[in-house]
């Protein structure tokens, strides 16, 4: 039987130096269960360090929790990675952590990273410069990404900065994303006047949440039989009734 499931897929804890330091794992489902939203994903900025946190620290609530990460290609290009299971996104991780450009974080410039538990135990600091780029070409990061079977979401295509669109002018017609990101700021109607060239893609829209109170400020309904990667990937094919719906 399908169901509807709202979902706001673009949320970063607090290893995200531009996130609150608030954003914990246990702060962050609080407010996904007080906004009644059914998944969540996790997406901080080059690392996915603090996904399984989020993961445990949403056992129980009924929240589902996609692990996922925001990568900053070498054209500086934000991509959304989603994966079914952690080990997915940890994978990814490697291999991110493997281009990163290199350096260390100034917390005083850039904001702490903070790597933390579900009971919001603060473990240590990721001391890598999560806010540049890698050297990761968006084709070669796309493709890993599939090959590791995930989603590839080109992110906030609207922004000015660090959206597909903004950085090369286009999106290539051999790029495979599995669906392209409209932000909060954009009405769907502005998207289908300003975009109309790229409604062959899947639209999908979520918060880009980087404080509490900006969770679930924009949210996509699925509708599928369950709250899985494989059900997102069908409704954003629109299979056998399965749909993802935003306004």
């Amino acid at each position: 039987m399908l169901k509807e499931f709202t979902a706001d897929l673009h949320i970063h804890t607090c290893l995200s130096p531009c996130a609150d330091i608030d954003m914990s794992p246990m702060a962050i489902v609080k407010k996904a269960v007080e906004k009644k939203i059914g998944i969540i994903g996790v997406t901080d900025h080059n690392s996915a360090e603090n996904a399984g946190a989020v993961i445990r620290a949403a056992e129980g609530t009924g929240i589902k929790v996609i692990p996922g990460m925001e990568v900053t290609t070498a054209e500086e290009v934000h991509i959304l990675a989603f994966f079914g299971e952690l080990s997915g996104v940890l994978r990814l991780q490697d291999f991110v952590f493997e281009n990163l450009m290199p350096g260390n974080n100034r917390p005083d410039f850039f904001g702490e990273q903070v790597v933390a538990d579900e009971h919001d135990n603060v473990l240590g600091f990721n001391e890598r410069l999560l806010s540049t780029a890698t050297s990761l070409t968006i084709d070669t990061l796309v493709k890993e990404i599939h090959a590791g079977e995930g989603l590839a979401v080109g992110a906030h295509i609207d922004r000015e900065g660090f959206g597909i669109i903004s950085q090369l002018g286009f999106i290539p017609e051999s790029l495979r994303l599995d669906a392209l990101e409209i932000s909060p700021r954009t009405t769907f109607e502005t998207a289908l006047e300003r975009y109309k060239n790229y409604i062959s893609f899947p639209w999908i829209s979520f918060s880009d949440a980087h404080r509490l109170d900006d969770i679930g400020r924009r949210t996509t309904v699925f509708t599928m039989e369950a709250p899985t990667l494989a059900e997102l990937t069908h409704a954003l094919q629109n299979i056998n009734g399965r749909k993802a719906v935003w306004r």
